[in-house]
C-alpha cells in the first residue's frame, strides 16, 4: 500500500483516499474554436504514458477533496514529491538524470582515489 502526502492537509495517509484524475500540466488550446478536429482530439484524449517520471493530478477524495499533482516513478510506484495547484514540479525527467549522473561521478571519483591510496579494504 501506498502512503501520499496531502499538501494541502499536510499529512501522510494512505492510499484508498486518494483517486488519480490523470496526466498533470496538460494546458488548455487558447482558442479551442480555432483548433482543427485533430488538435481538439489531441487535447481531449491524447497523454504521455512515460516509463519513468510522470506528473500526474489527484485528489484527496477521503480527505479535504482538493486536486494537486505528484511526481511518481512509473516503474518503481515511487512517489518522489506532492505539490499544490499552480505550482511547478521541483523534480522533472531532466533534474533527476542529473542528478543521478552526478552521483556517479562522485561515486567514480571516490573511487579512484581509494584505489590510488591504497586503502581499499576487503
Amino acid at each position: 500500500m501506498m502512503h501520499i502526502f496531502c499538501p494541502y492537509c499536510g499529512e501522510l495517509r494512505e492510499e484508498e483516499e486518494f483517486h488519480a484524475k490523470g496526466q498533470a500540466h496538460i494546458e488548455r488550446p487558447i482558442e479551442p474554436e480555432a483548433c482543427s478536429d485533430a488538435e481538439w482530439g489531441d487535447y481531449l484524449f491524447f497523454r504521455n504514458n512515460p516509463r519513468g517520471i510522470h506528473h500526474e493530478l489527484w485528489i484527496h477524495a477521503v480527505g479535504c477533496r482538493k486536486y494537486f499533482n505528484i511526481t511518481r516513478h512509473t516503474v518503481t510506484y515511487e512517489i518522489l514529491e506532492t505539490y499544490r495547484m499552480g505550482e511547478q514540479p521541483g523534480i522533472t525527467a531532466e533534474t533527476l538524470a542529473a542528478e543521478q549522473l552526478a552521483q556517479s561521478a562522485a561515486a567514480s571519483a571516490a573511487s579512484s582515489t581509494t584505489q590510488q591510496t591504497g586503502d581499499a579494504r576487503p
